[in-house]
């Protein structure tokens, strides 16, 4: 089956748990049109570059998934009719990555201080 990784934005007034609740919801309509949720990741709450639906920020999460066009497409169908969902990005990729997406990498570099890729300063 094709390989696919979605980005999805919720609205910011929903709490943590209800746009984690979102992921699970979605990926039930995955498991039940044939497709798998591999992975997903909850990125919190970030700020956008622009206004979306009059709201600044929004909740991100990051899906992996192994299904067939049918389920993708249902899913994102489903996404766009969702009223807490405001965007929904799906890319169809040749292989998923193992360990955590470059978003997550990144936060936990932040909290380590682990800058050894930056030159010194004079």
């Amino acid at each position: 089956m094709p390989l696919y990784e979605h980005v999805m934005i919720a609205r910011q007034d929903l709490s943590s748990a209800q746009a984690e609740s979102l992921v699970e919801h979605f990926g039930t309509v995955l498991a039940d049109n044939g497709g798998k949720l591999v992975d997903s990741e909850y990125w919190g709450v970030k700020t956008m570059a622009y206004k979306i639906n009059k709201n600044r920020k929004g909740h991100y999460a990051f899906l992996r998934t192994d299904a067939p066009t049918d389920a993708v497409q249902e899913m994102e169908r489903l996404m766009r009719l969702h009223d807490d969902v405001m965007r929904v990005l799906t890319i169809k990729v040749d292989g998923h990555e193992e360990g955590p997406s470059v978003q997550m990498q990144k936060r936990d570099d932040r909290e380590r201080g682990d800058r050894g890729d930056r030159r010194e300063r004079r």
